[in-house]
């Protein structure tokens, strides 16, 4: 089965009133190329990998041919961006195809970024560049093959269409996949601004009801209690608790979002709109991976509180649903406990501790503040760790941080290794499985645009190879695992990566 055929779209979005969206087709671009394709992604929605498929999807990825079954809309939402509330948002370089129903029932939206303008462009073209759908391509395979929750990518296409930025770049656009592409920010839209007065309520009430039914109806009890109020405070402990699990899974992988708007918030709780996005490479916890964050708003250490803050601004948003205001908060009060919690086991983990104890999570605070005052290479650290205790691995670990407090850690942490239940061998074979040793690093991201730019898509290819399984050996590409060059380590990403 292949579903270009037209016959599996149940488009329910686009049965909302209008004034959630508008309709319109993409803007087609010229001479189209296409430049990735995930097997893998397209596995999601019963695409075969063949010749014939490729070529469909060139044409469709460039807008020059619509996706049979398809019904393009650019939603509507606002948000906060860096604090501050924003009216005038929505879909502005993309639109949701549609939602297509695979052959298992999952529902997978098609979100087509780079479709060009819409009336949310505001003064923008609508378009997107090579460079940001690839990066945004590899970056949310990788976090996927990496266990974390995101939205996924099925192909990136370019074109002879130029797009003015900094420089003149090629119009190119990404096809996203997730369950959902529902924002924080669709809810704000509607708390804050048209349709007004008592339409505004009903409009809010009909986009929870709606998101209640086709993302949480599955939760135990749900159906028993939707459009009450314990409904609605069972969603909104929902999507705060996948929240902050969702970032303590960041916090572990030291990953860094870079432009935690509220509108870049997905309401199921998936890594969503990348843009400035980075991994670490020397761990800072006041890494900042956004150029244009000036006041390092959405620094590393800052990700944890922007989470919360952001759940607030949902719970605001969603007041006119309660009459009881305080269940409001009294879910909210739950994101520092589940945050802790999930950030704690995970970080035991990485540690090869099966067991929790008292002192365990002073254990993890100081090796956190070696790392940070050592500006020691947090993947590399962990992975070698994975094959402690050897001599050399001690000696290794002990030129990546080049810190004298790293032995009497690592004495704490080998004492800490006699109470585990876990033998040595099966400790570091589950250790290997969760400290990856290939991430995607900025400089790597950036070999492979460059290269994409010359019309050579090899390293995009190759960079896969080791993303799908970060954790497994791969001799052929070891030189992706290796301590990045200290030019790779000062790249300036912006918003408009």
């Amino acid at each position: 089965m292949n579903n270009l055929d037209g016959g599996h779209f149940n488009n329910t979005y686009s049965c909302l009133p209008d004034y959630f969206y508008t309709k319109l087709d993409p803007t087609p671009l010229e001479n189209p190329r296409l430049v990735a394709f995930s097997a893998s992604a397209g596995q999601l929605l019963d695409l075969e990998d063949s010749w014939k498929t490729r070529e469909e999807l060139t044409l469709i990825g460039s807008g020059n041919r619509a996706w049979p079954g398809s019904e393009p809309l650019a939603m509507v939402y606002s948000g906060h961006q860096f604090g501050a509330y924003n009216p005038q948002l929505g879909d502005g370089r993309g639109l949701l195809l549609g939602e297509l129903v695979n052959t298992r029932g999952e529902k997978w939206d098609l979100h087509l970024k780079g479709a060009g303008q819409t009336p949310y462009s505001r003064f923008g073209d609508g378009r997107a560049v090579l460079r940001s759908c690839i990066r945004e391509y590899l970056a949310s395979e990788a976090l996927h093959h990496l266990g974390i929750p995101t939205t996924r990518a099925l192909f990136v296409v370019t074109s002879d269409t130029p797009v003015y930025r900094e420089t003149t770049e090629a119009g190119s656009t990404l096809l996203r996949l997730a369950r959902s592409h529902i924002r924080f920010g669709h809810f704000e839209y509607f708390y804050y601004s048209a349709p007004s007065g008592k339409k505004r309520y009903k409009a809010l009430k009909e986009l929870a009801d709606y998101t209640i039914e086709q993302h949480f109806h599955d939760l135990e009890g749900m159906a028993a209690i939707a459009g009450s109020d314990r409904g609605y405070q069972r969603f909104y402990s929902e999507v705060v608790r996948r929240t902050a699990t969702l970032i303590a899974q960041w916090q572990a992988a030291g990953f860094a979002h870079g432009i935690m708007n509220t509108d870049n918030m997905s309401i199921i709780g998936d890594t969503f709109d990348y843009g400035p996005y980075g991994f670490m490479d020397d761990f800072n916890w006041y890494y900042i991976c956004n150029h244009s964050d000036h006041s390092g708003r959405y620094a590393f250490s800052q990700q944890p509180d922007i989470g919360y803050w952001n759940c607030g601004r949902l719970g605001q948003a969603l007041v006119p649903l309660f009459d009881d205001g305080e269940l409001i908060q009294k879910a909210l009060d739950q994101y520092p406990k589940i945050y802790t919690q999930t950030y704690t086991r995970l970080m035991l983990y990485k540690l090869g501790l099966a067991e929790e104890e008292q002192d365990d999570a002073e254990l993890v605070r100081n090796l956190l503040q070696l790392l940070h005052d050592s500006r020691c290479d947090y993947t590399r650290f962990f992975r070698i760790l994975s094959s402690f205790p050897s001599e050399q691995t001690s000696e290794q670990l002990a030129q990546l941080t080049s810190n004298s407090s790293l032995a009497p850690w690592l004495d704490i942490y080998q004492k800490r290794l006699k109470r585990n239940p876990l033998n040595d061998q099966t400790r570091q074979q589950q250790m290997k499985q969760v400290n990856p040793k290939y991430i995607l690093r900025n400089y790597l991201a950036q070999q492979a645009i460059e290269k994409a730019e010359q019309d050579d898509y090899r390293e995009i290819e190759n960079l896969m190879n080791v993303l799908v399984s970060p954790c497994e050996e791969h001799p052929d590409f070891e030189h992706y695992a290796q301590k990045p060059p200290e030019w790779g380590k000062k790249l300036e990403v912006s918003c408009s990566s």
